[in-house]
C-alpha cells in the first residue's frame, strides 16, 4: 500500500473545496465533472462520494478532486471525513475513473477567431480557473458572443459571473475586437 498525501485548498466558491493529492488521479487533459449521482457511471469514487448526503457535485482533474457541498453543512464538520475517505480509497488502489473511448465533440476550430479565443483561454484563463478547482471550455463563437462552459468549483460559484464579465470578457474583448460578450453555460 502506497501512502499518499492530501492537502486542502479553498477556492472562491465557499461551497467547494479542492482535495489535492501527490499522485495523478487521471491522465493529463482528462476533465470529469459530475453534477449528480446519475452522471457518475464512469467514476466509482464520484459515485461513492455522492453517498455522503451533503455532497452536491464532484469534479476530478489531474491530481485533485473538487467537492461542492450543500449549504446546510459547514466544511469544518466534514472536510476531514472526506479527506480520509479519499485518502483510503486511493491508497486501496481503487479505480478513480474508468476511461472508455469517447467520441470527441464535433467542434474543430477552423475559424481564425475561434482559434484565437481558444489560445487566449488556454494561455491566460485555464490555469487560473484550474487553480481554483474548476475548468473552462470554449463552446462556440457566434455573432460576437463567446459561449464557454464552466465546470467544477466554477459551477454555481457566486464570484464566477464577476470573473466571467470583468475578467474573461474584458480580456477577450481587448485581444479580439469582434468579441462583444461572453456567456457561461454551467454544466
Amino acid at each position: 500500500m502506497n501512502s499518499i498525501n492530501i492537502y486542502l485548498e479553498a477556492n472562491p466558491n465557499p461551497n467547494s473545496l479542492k482535495f489535492v493529492t501527490d499522485k495523478m488521479l487521471v491522465d493529463e487533459g482528462v476533465v470529469k465533472d459530475y453534477p449528480d449521482i446519475e452522471s457518475t457511471t464512469d467514476s466509482p469514487i464520484a459515485k461513492k462520494l455522492f453517498e455522503f448526503d451533503y455532497v452536491d457535485r464532484v469534479f476530478i482533474m489531474s491530481n485533485f478532486i473538487t467537492i461542492t457541498k450543500s449549504n446546510q453543512i459547514h466544511w469544518d464538520n466534514i472536510k476531514l471525513e472526506l479527506r480520509n475517505f479519499i485518502k483510503k480509497y486511493i491508497e486501496d488502489g481503487k479505480k478513480i475513473v474508468e476511461l472508455k473511448p469517447q467520441k470527441k465533440k464535433k467542434f474543430s476550430p477552423n475559424k481564425k477567431i475561434d482559434k484565437k479565443i481558444i489560445e487566449i483561454l488556454d494561455e491566460y484563463i485555464k490555469p487560473a480557473v484550474e487553480q481554483d478547482g474548476g475548468a473552462i471550455q470554449f463552446e462556440s463563437f457566434v455573432k460576437g458572443k463567446v459561449k464557454v462552459s464552466l465546470q467544477g468549483a466554477c459551477s454555481g460559484c457566486p464570484s464566477s459571473m464577476i470573473t466571467l464579465k470583468s475578467g474573461i470578457e474584458k480580456l477577450l474583448k481587448r485581444f479580439i475586437p469582434e468579441v462583444e460578450e461572453v456567456i457561461a453555460k454551467e454544466v
